[in-house]
C-alpha cells in the first residue's frame, strides 16, 4: 500500500471517527462509573458540530488528498494543539483523568499521521506562488 492510499484510509478513518465517533467516545468510553459531564451543554454542542463538519470534508478530501493539502494541516495542528490543551486540563483535575485514555491519545494520533502522511507541495504549486 503506498503513501496516499494510506493517507486516504487515515482520512477516512479519522472523517468517520469525528462524523460518528466524537458523542460516543465523549460520553461512554470512560472507566466505570464516569461519564463525562461538561459545565456547559453548549460547549458539547459546539464541539459534536464542529467535528462532525470537520468529519464530512475529511471524507471529501480523501478523494484527492493532494488538493486539500491545507484541510490536512488545519486537522493535523488542531488535533495536537487540542490534544496538548486536554492534556494539562487532564493533568491538572483528576475529574478530566479519563481525556488521557481515550480521546487525548486519539487526537495526538491522528495529528501526527497526518502530518507525516501530508501529501507534498508539487514543484508546480511552488512556482505559481512564487509569481503571484
Amino acid at each position: 500500500m503506498n503513501r496516499e492510499r494510506i493517507l486516504q484510509v487515515v482520512l477516512v478513518a479519522a472523517g468517520l471517527i469525528f462524523l460518528f465517533g466524537v458523542y460516543p467516545l465523549m460520553t461512554y468510553l470512560w472507566p466505570s462509573g464516569w461519564r463525562w459531564q461538561p459545565n456547559q451543554p453548549e460547549y458539547e454542542q459546539m464541539i459534536l458540530g464542529i467535528y462532525a463538519t470537520l468529519g464530512i470534508f475529511l471524507l471529501i478530501a480523501s478523494r484527492n488528498p493532494a488538493e486539500h493539502r491545507s484541510l490536512i494541516a488545519f486537522t493535523a495542528w488542531s488535533s495536537l494543539v487540542h490534544g496538548g490543551i486536554m492534556t494539562v486540563q487532564a493533568l491538572r483535575s483528576s475529574m478530566e483523568h479519563g481525556h488521557l485514555l481515550g480521546d487525548v491519545p486519539a487526537l495526538l494520533i491522528v495529528g501526527i499521521a497526518l502530518i507525516v502522511l501530508a501529501p507534498a507541495k508539487h514543484s508546480a504549486d511552488k512556482t505559481s506562488a512564487a509569481s503571484a
